[in-house]
């Protein structure tokens, strides 16, 4: 999860690249570190903590040069501390690395290296590399890279730079990586967020690639096979929107910008006239599919479990959703008949592509509900549905799963349609006016101050528990993964009617329990759970429809929402859910843009 980022061109590198790792900090900020290049010598500077705090003690005087490369880090091998920041030198201190990723063989390889004369000075994996290409260094840094990657096993997105040579060096197998094309100028990046402001031309490279940089030109190869011509993509996007426009966080930021994200992902798809129109998915193949297989993680697996309901409810498809991490590990079930629709808003996640590659070998169609154009899913994948929500830069994921509930509910809804069932015209509609509504939501005042007083009122409290039915069970989940988060509160999402089973035995007058209780679904069912919760003094929050007075006689606080059809409720309801995480976040005083322990993209696994 760590971020990467590299210059090479004609300006002065060190303010280019603290730029660079700034706008990547939402990858890791346990540590910062920067090397550059200048008369034949290799300039280091690093430090534990974020860029913020520490970015005056990398002086432009002490990072001289117009090539350079730079890191900040999400540890996974050591602690975080100076010494294992990245960047790495070889013994000799010619070679520079920095590195995102797990190699898994670092144990032997370390051995290995020490018994030919090796010092190692730190705990980390990736001093290996640094070693490893100094063992095979003759004169030519290229070769020498891609001798030592052909020992190494596990995932890496490498940045190298060497003393002697006016060069940089890129390399991926597992971990992102992007080159921007300037002029006269390159820049390296673990993603295209970072390079946006210099460039839009980009070339993504793949696994088992290298690219060899000077300030005139570059090259792609294969590890094994040589030259490699590759596409030049176009972003579609601009710098100022990962700026945060005036908001205290970028998390903010991006709640509020939902109906437009929305909007992005239904344009094109559902017209004026609710007319349905899905490319670059095998309709033919979805007209026969016998059984889905949605596999995700994290907040993309709670969009999921919604998918699984609203898939069976229109398509009337067997559905089944599971974890990414655990997909290929269990030998999962497929044939040539089954579609898996994988999830991932940065379209990296090492799980989910693993679970992507998985499913491939066993002959089954993949379909992807990605946000990043031109990401490692969205590459890999049969095809599938772009979410458009814009770059998502807060860690805690907002408009990504709103984005992909509506992907979700468009499948539903064409897998419907290809299988002669009835479409709902009116669900469809209202998805359609889904953006507007959030955004009525969004600019109510008295919306947003029930639900600051609730934050208020609980923000001090240690447990939460977050109960919904049916298809609200997994944004019961999804609110409760929002508070644990970024505020650090212990919370738990659970189908309401399992709470007797066990979790009421910890219902108290200390404990908030949140219900989403929208009318309609299993509505008489909640109003006897809350009764369970209010006999046993615990504290109740509701979720309501708009208009609902008994609620409001039910429970200690309601937040109101719109009244949409039910099977579209999780829409709505994520909104205050997403709200009231954030404002108790920011009451405890906490990093809400990077909570601690977490980076965006989980690049390995």
């Amino acid at each position: 999860m760590c971020g990467i980022f590299g210059y090479c061109g004609r300006r002065v590198a060190q303010p280019i690249l603290m730029e660079g790792i700034r706008r990547l900090e939402y990858r890791g900020y346990d540590s910062v570190g920067i090397a550059t290049l200048s008369g034949g010598r290799v300039f280091v500077a690093k430090k534990k903590g974020k860029v913020s705090e520490i970015a005056h003690q990398f002086a432009p005087a002490a990072l001289p040069g117009t090539l350079g490369i730079a890191h900040t880090r999400w540890s996974t091998h050591g602690i975080p501390s100076d010494r294992n920041a990245h960047p790495h030198l070889s013994c000799d201190g010619k070679i520079a690395v920095v590195h995102n990723g797990i190699i898994e063989n670092f144990s032997g390889l370390r051995e290995l290296l020490e018994e030919k004369g090796h010092r190692f000075s730190s705990d980390t994996d990736t001093e290996v590399i640094a070693h490893l290409i100094e063992s095979f260094y003759q004169g030519n840094i290229l070769d020498a890279v891609r001798k030592a990657l052909k020992g190494v096993e596990g995932t890496y997105g490498i940045a190298v730079l060497h003393a002697h040579h006016e060069e940089l060096i890129a390399a991926r197998n597992g971990s992102p990586l992007v080159l921007g094309i300037g002029t006269e100028e390159f820049f390296v990046s673990s993603d295209a967020s970072a390079v946006v402001e210099h460039t839009k031309k980009v070339v993504y490279l793949d696994d088992g690639e290298l690219a060899q940089i000077t300030p005139r030109s570059y090259h792609v190869f294969d590890l094994k096979k040589g030259v490699k011509e590759k596409e030049v993509s176009t972003l579609a996007w601009d710098v100022q929107e990962i700026e945060k426009k005036g908001y205290k966080h970028f998390m903010m930021k991006e709640i509020m910008e939902q109906p437009e994200s929305l909007q992005n992902t239904l344009r094109g798809r559902l017209d004026k006239d609710v007319r349905l129109s899905l490319s670059g998915i095998p309709r033919e193949f979805l007209a026969r599919v016998q059984r889905i297989m949605i596999t995700a993680c994290g907040t993309s697996w709670h969009a999921g479990l919604v998918g699984k309901h609203i898939i069976e409810k229109y398509a009337g498809i067997v559905t089944e959703v599971d974890y990414a991490s655990e997909f290929r590990y269990r030998d999962p079930l497929l044939t040539a008949r089954d579609l898996v629709v994988v999830i991932s808003q940065s379209g990296e996640t090492a799980d989910t592509l693993a679970a992507v590659k998985e499913a491939k070998r066993k002959g089954a169609t993949v379909l992807g509900i990605v946000n990043v154009v031109g990401s490692s899913i969205a590459r890999d994948v049969h095809g599938g549905i772009y979410i458009h929500a814009g770059p998502e830069i807060g860690v805690a994921s907002t408009k990504a799963f709103t984005g992909q509930l509506a992907a979700l509910f468009l499948l539903a809804f064409y897998l419907a349609q290809l299988r002669s069932k009835p479409v709902p015209r009116p669900g469809m509609r209202q998805l359609q006016n889904i953006p507007e509504v959030i955004r009525k939501m969004l600019a109510d005042t008295a919306f947003i101050s029930a639900i600051q007083k609730i934050a208020e009122k609980f923000h001090a409290y240690p447990n939460y528990y977050y109960l919904g039915r049916g298809v609200n069970f997994p944004v019961a989940l999804e609110g409760a993964l929002k508070l644990k988060e970024i505020s650090y509160i212990h919370a738990e999402g659970y189908p309401a009617a399992e709470m007797k089973h066990g979790p009421i035995a910890l219902i108290d007058e200390n404990m908030p329990v949140i219900f989403i209780a929208n009318r309609g679904g299993a509505y008489e069912k909640i109003i006897s759970n809350i009764e369970e919760v209010r006999s046993r003094k615990g504290k109740v929050i509701a979720i309501a429809t708009a208009g609902d007075k008994l609620m409001s006689q039910k429970a200690d606080f309601v937040i109101h929402v719109p009244d949409v059809e039910y099977e579209l409720t999780p829409l709505v309801n994520v909104i205050p859910l997403q709200l009231l995480a954030y404002y108790i976040a920011d009451l405890r005083g906490c990093a809400i843009d990077q909570p601690r322990n977490l980076a965006k993209s989980v690049t390995v696994e």
